[in-house]
């Protein structure tokens, strides 16, 4: 159990559309290729890409004054995503005109639910099983925070979903607490997470303790419906008449599933397979991926600056559709974030680890390209655009439409720090590797949307990772 974290669900066919109504039937099975949960979504109409005259100058606006959003307004933020109101002041940052790629929250990541504050008590006085239950309709995810946390030893908690297919255990401390906690529990898929007290037998003498025991959860986080992730309002760190996500599809959207390339692109479906959703603070969404063969871990630093936030980070691996255009999902393999290795605005990265390894190693991994790559060269994208199941930008052959590079000596957060290009990204899509076709290693860390969109050269980040991967 942690203090604070965060977890978001996608679509797969209907990740094209915009849903009338969107719910939510999750059926747990395992994450060696069986579908364990689906989206049912009514059509509606397609994402709205950037034309191309838009995107040519928004190029020429960045050449003439680079940008970026480095709001520091969390604070603000949090509480307003708590009453349901989006932050109406955000500073401006470094470069004001691109939006980074997950700038629909202040803090530069995508929001992706909302913090509901309740007061629920799970008392000692009862006997038996007691149990409370928290049910959202449409929800993509529920995630309980905890408040109190006082129980005998031996006794556990369960928080499961409504069918019990999905459920963490959180046993009870070796030293009984007397004051208050502050814990966030693993979240679970779908809209009904199902909290359980689980008692052993009570030792003599402790029945003047069972009025002061319990547990209390005083909020929690309630993932977006797909239909609300698109009503969402856009960041304010953008410049404006721009948006983010539309910036960031130059064009038709050409991205698809990852699974539909399972076949025709063996290579980038399984380098897919090392990204990870990272889903912070309990509403707001990143993309990492793991880097090297070691426990380590890599994403853009306005995702994550400290370990502490490392700490509040759930990370989801194998989070994709079954079937090319289908509607089945995986189940993930979800972890905790550890602690963080190292940090640095400028480049934006941030290389942290993860609890449990062991458990997401079978995904693989990425390596870095020490060599910068050249203009033309095909590259393609594996991301989580929106909190979506894994998707690619970036085809074989002709097909690579405008996922190459446009220019390897782009200005990011600094002069030459960049490689541009116009493969399709949303929000959400922050820390995704940026891999080249001809090497299959990763040539850029993606950063910014803006058409060209673009990430921090992987060469540059070498020089700095490498002693530490």
């Amino acid at each position: 159990m942690r203090r604070k974290a965060g977890v978001a669900a996608g679509a797969c066919a209907a990740l094209v559309l915009a849903g009338a109504t969107g719910i939510t039937a999750w059926r747990f099975a395992g994450d060696e290729g069986r579908p364990v949960g689906t989206w049912h979504e009514a059509p509606g109409v397609a994402r709205t890409p950037v034309a191309v005259e838009g995107a040519q100058q928004a190029e020429q606006a960045q050449q003439a004054r680079p940008g970026s959003a480095g709001a520091e307004a969390r604070a603000e933020a949090e509480v307003a995503t708590a009453e349901g109101n989006a932050p109406e002041d955000v500073p401006d940052g470094e470069e004001g005109d691109r939006p980074l790629e997950s700038a629909v929250a202040p803090d530069g990541r995508q929001r992706v639910g909302r913090l509901l504050h309740v007061d629920k008590l799970l008392g000692y006085l009862a006997r038996g099983r007691q149990k409370e239950t928290f049910s959202y309709p449409g929800a993509s995810y529920v995630k309980l925070h905890f408040d109190r946390m006082a129980m005998l030893p031996g006794d556990y908690l369960t928080v499961s979903s409504a069918d019990g297919t999905e459920s963490y255990r959180y046993d009870a401390p070796e030293i009984l607490p007397t004051g208050n906690v502050d814990k966030w529990a693993m979240s679970v898929t779908g809209d009904t997470a199902v909290l359980e007290m689980h008692r052993a037998a009570s030792p003599l003498g402790v029945g003047n303790l069972l009025g002061t025991l319990g547990v209390g959860v005083d909020r929690v986080a309630r993932g977006f419906s797909r239909t609300e992730q698109e009503k969402q309002p856009e960041s304010q760190l953008i410049a404006p008449g721009r948006t983010g996500r539309e910036e960031s599809v130059c064009g038709a959207d050409t991205s698809s599933d990852a699974v539909c390339y399972r076949s025709a692109d063996p290579v980038a479906y399984t380098k897919s397979k090392a990204i990870s959703r990272l889903l912070i603070n309990g509403t707001e969404l990143c993309t990492g991926w793991r880097v090297g063969p070691n426990n380590r871990m890599l994403t853009n630093n306005h995702c994550l600056t400290n370990t502490s936030e490392a700490y509040d980070t759930e990370v989801w691996f194998n989070y994709q559709c079954a079937t090319c255009g289908g509607y089945d999902v995986f189940q993930p393999t979800k972890v905790w974030g550890s602690s963080v290795v190292s940090t640095d605005h400028t480049y934006d990265y941030t290389l942290f680890t993860v609890a449990n390894f062991d458990s997401i190693k079978k995904f693989g991994y990425l390596t870095l390209d020490t060599v910068r790559p050249v203009k033309g060269q095909e590259l393609y994208v594996p991301q989580h655009p929106a909190g979506e199941p894994t998707r690619i930008a970036g085809s074989l052959g002709d097909k690579a439409g405008n996922c190459s590079v446009t220019d390897n000596n782009y200005t990011g957060y600094t002069a030459g720090s960049d490689v541009a290009y116009y493969c399709d990204t949303e929000g959400g899509s922050s820390g995704s590797p940026v891999l080249s076709r001809k090497t299959n290693k990763v040539v850029a860390l993606h950063h910014f949307g803006g058409c060209p969109n673009s990430g921090v050269r992987a060469d540059l980040l070498t020089t700095k990772l490498a002693r530490l991967l």
